[in-house]
Order: structure tokens, then C-alpha cells, then sequence
């Protein structure tokens, strides 16, 4: 399975190519707008028709070299098709931003001692930050369409890198984790020893609807710096939630290891679920980021030898672990309890989710076993 990850390094130009890579970037944005433009005014996303019809241009206004102005096609259409499969309105992109789209070994080199960029005066050598970075030269690393960011003053790279791991033969796996994802419990973790783990959400909760609360008094005032600081705001809530993400995904991996099969709830509809969900609790119920969560297990299993299983959340919340009775009045939702009709099992409704999961992780597990035996 091939992986990637992105190694953010900070490159140390001397002025005078600090000159010619600021004069770079700029017409390069002058040239992202101008084709922007063309692609909104003409409602064009064919890569060759735009770059037919403003490669030229390019070159001429704006000074672009033969590589740079494909490249400036590429990425204006790709921030198109992105903001579309977001579900964004069609309008105008701009490009405000100093940055710099580089592709591998046309617009840029990476070696050992050196970063070699495609510049308006020809190639730049610059060194830069090695440090973490010799782990990339060893040939089994592929690096990508890196961008180059000038920020704070400084210039940083991102290069998105890709290496192939093996994936663990579901026959080698030896433990099995059901996960059921949640906001009073971020996540509830039931295990193969049948021990179970509240990861609790109470903090994190609290703090947004503070963010909430905050966000509504300042679109409420209106103005120019309350905007500036909702934007801001909502840059480190957006941190925030990644941050606790990480560390829960990083601990579980951990802790588990190799040959796990960890089992999540495929909630790629979660966000369906508004209106079912009163106006008042909506962002809190629905806002947080479960896919993000489910992208970093999969890619830190990956790369510890576990593996991710996605399945149908049907019933995980209704049926008894017990007795198998499935009835939607077993789980009391505001008292947070499951008690089965049937045979009266009791537990945390959350629990009983991450339980429900981890059977349907050994059914999995069961059937390919047999399916291999026949």
C-alpha cells in the first residue's frame, strides 16, 4: 500500500536569489489570476484548451518559462475541481499568496547538499534545513509536486513524499479493536482481552462551544476585525481538533502494534444527520471530524503493521452483544444507557457500539478463514 506523508523544510537563500525568487513568484501569481480568469470567464476546465489558450500569454506578459506556465494551468484547474468535489459555489479563484507549484525533476531537484528550483533567470541552487530529511534519499521514496511557500518572512518547501508498506494478511491478525466514534466519548475502544477504553470528549466539547459562542457575538458586531478574528479563530479550532485526532490515533496505535485490525463505523453520511438532530446541538453533534480521525488510523496502522476495517453502522448502537436482540428502545440516548429487552444486559450505550464493532471485525476475520478453507 503506498502511503505519503509531506516533509515541510525551510530553504535559506542568499538576497540575491531571494530577489529573483520573490520577482518568481509574483509573476507566477499574476499568471495563476490571469488564467483563473480565463478558466471562470469561459467556464473551462479542459487542462489542454486553457493552456492553449494562455500559454502564450503567459510567457509574454508575464515572463514564465516553458515548464512554468504548464504548471500554472495545472494548478488553477486542480483548485477548480477541489473546490467543486467540496461542494463550493462556482466562483472567481484568486490567488493572493505567494506560492510556487514545483514539479519533480523539471521545476525542482532535491539532493543531499542542495535544492535546485526553476526560476525567471534559470536554476537556483539554495541550500536548506537536511535535518530529518536523509530518511528521503534512500531510493525507496518517491517525491512529489512539491510547493514552495514563502511565509513569516521565511521560504519553506513542501514536498509530498510516498513510500510502498506491506499490508497485514488478515491470517497474521491477532487482535482485534472495535472503535465507536462519538462526542461525549471521542472514542470508546473495545479490545480482544475485552477491556474497554473511554476516550472522553467533555473538554473538547466545552472549548467549542465556547469557539461557538464566541463566533456568533463576533458575526454579530460585523465588522472588518471581528471577521479577521473569526477567521483566525477558526484557523486554531481547526488545529485543535487535528491536534487531539493525532494523539488518540497515535496512542491507540501504539499501544496495540502490529497485526491489529482496528474496526470503525463507516460515517461518511454523518453530516446527513442534521435534521435529525435539534438546530441547537447541530454543530456540536455533526462538526467534528470523524474522517480525519479515520485517515490518520488508517495511515499510522499502515505504517506499524495493523490494518483499518470500515463497516456498515447499521444496528452497532440497537443490537445486544449478548443475546443478539436488536430493538431501537435497547439504548436510551439521553441517559446514555443500552439495556437489551431481551435479556437485560446493561451497559454504556458507547461501549456496546465498540463491542458491536469488534464482533463484526471477528465475523470478518471468520469468514475470510473460511473462505480460504474452501
Amino acid at each position: 500500500m503506498e502511503l505519503g506523508t509531506t516533509a515541510k523544510i525551510q530553504i535559506y537563500p542568499t538576497l540575491e536569489q531571494v530577489k529573483i525568487l520573490q520577482n518568481t513568484m509574483i509573476q507566477v501569481r499574476n499568471a495563476l489570476n490571469y488564467v483563473s480568469e480565463y478558466v471562470f470567464s469561459n467556464k473551462c476546465f479542459s487542462r489542454y484548451k486553457v493552456q492553449e489558450n494562455t500559454y502564450y500569454q503567459n510567457r509574454e506578459q508575464h515572463g514564465l518559462r516553458s515548464q512554468m506556465a504548464v504548471s500554472v494551468v495545472r494548478t488553477v484547474i486542480a483548485k477548480y475541481k477541489t473546490n467543486k468535489s467540496n461542494g463550493h459555489d462556482f466562483t472567481l479563484v484568486k490567488f493572493k499568496n505567494l506560492e510556487y507549484d514545483l514539479v519533480w525533476n523539471k521545476d525542482y531537484s532535491l539532493k543531499p547538499d542542495n535544492f535546485s528550483v526553476n526560476s525567471l533567470q534559470g536554476r537556483l541552487k539554495i541550500p536548506y534545513e537536511t535535518q530529518g530529511m536523509e530518511k528521503y534519499f534512500d531510493n525507496i521514496y518517491k517525491f512529489g509536486t512539491a510547493k514552495l511557500v514563502y511565509k513569516f518572512g521565511k521560504y519553506f518547501l513542501h514536498i509530498p513524499v510516498t513510500k510502498n508498506y506491506p499490508v497485514p494478511d488478515d491470517f497474521n491478525i491477532d487482535k482485534i479493536v472495535g472503535i465507536d466514534l462519538g462526542i461525549n466519548f471521542l472514542a470508546t475502544v473495545y479490545d480482544s482481552k475485552g477491556k474497554t477504553t473511554f476516550h472522553s470528549g467533555k473538554k473538547i466539547k466545552d472549548k467549542r462551544g465556547q469557539y461557538k459562542d464566541t463566533r456568533k457575538k463576533l458575526q454579530q458586531r460585523g465588522t472588518a476585525s471581528a471577521r479577521q478574528r473569526i477567521r483566525t479563530m477558526g484557523q486554531r479550532e481547526n488545529r485543535h481538533v487535528t491536534d487531539v485526532n493525532h494523539t488518540i490515533t497515535k496512542a491507540l496505535v501504539n499501544h496495540y502494534g502490529k497485526n491489529t485490525l482496528f474496526v470503525l463505523e463507516d460515517l461518511s453520511g454523518v453530516r446527513l444527520a442534521t435534521e435529525r438532530v435539534r438546530k441547537k446541538d447541530r454543530y456540536v453533534s455533526v462538526s467534528w471530524a470523524f474522517y480525519q480521525f479515520r485517515q490518520f488510523l488508517e495511515y499510522k496502522a499502515t505504517l506499524n503493521g495493523a490494518k483499518v476495517l470500515i463497516v456498515d453502522p447499521a444496528y452497532t448502537s440497537q443490537m445486544c452483544p449478548k443475546c443478539g436482540h436488536i430493538e431501537k428502545a435497547n439504548r436510551n440516548k439521553k441517559q446514555h444507557i443500552f439495556k437489551c429487552k431481551n435479556c437485560a444486559y446493561t451497559s454504556n450505550d458507547d461501549r456496546i457500539g465498540a463491542m458491536n464493532l469488534w464482533f463484526k471485525g471477528l465475523q470478518h476475520i471468520e469468514s475470510q478463514a473460511k473462505g480460504h478453507a474452501e
